[in-house]
């Protein structure tokens, strides 16, 4: 499969929940290809391999959020149990637990788009300070110039007071 072709359907099942860049369970299984039981499973077995950093459970707020932005979700709405959310270091920790050559295939795949992901932020925020920059130059020309023309405004309006009035 083209590499662009992955990397942008891995980078369209990543969201930002509590401040971190997410994949959750459900898309991860399918991505493996295999069903989100068994990843979960795979999981539990190794549950020390992932720290409260690496996998959280969205509670329900969470959940329904995700439900309501996301057509692939209508499942969860009357699911009882809430999907896992791997960060970028809990799915490097996954290659450990999931040892098929379909999960090596794909976590290289997640790092390079996590990586691009870290590469396209890092050129937006530098775009950003650049326009903030031009922002704030312009800013300051804004009101130089503003600052000369009410200095010509209010000199013109003296010269205009002393022709005014009668002539001797």
């Amino acid at each position: 499969m083209d590499e662009l072709v992955v990397q942008g359907e891995i980078s369209s099942r990543i969201f930002t929940m509590r401040n971190k860049q997410i994949l959750i369970d459900r898309d991860l299984a399918e991505l493996y290809k295999v069903e989100t039981k068994v990843l979960n499973q795979a999981v539990k077995r190794n549950i020390k391999k992932f720290p409260s950093d690496f996998l959280f459970q969205l509670n329900n707020d969470e959940k329904n959020e995700l439900v309501t932005n996301c057509d692939r979700f209508k499942k969860l709405k009357h699911s009882s149990v809430n999907p896992y959310a791997f960060t970028e270091q809990g799915v490097y920790m996954l290659a450990t637990v999931l040892k098929s050559d379909v999960a090596t295939e794909v976590n290289i795949a997640i790092i390079r788009t996590f990586t691009k992901l870290r590469e396209f932020s890092r050129h937006y925020n530098a775009l950003a300070k650049k326009i903030m920059e031009v922002e704030k130059k312009s800013d300051k020309q804004y009101k130089e110039l503003k600052k000369a023309l009410d200095e010509l405004i209010a000199s013109s309006e003296v010269a205009d007071m002393k022709v005014m009035g009668f002539l001797k």
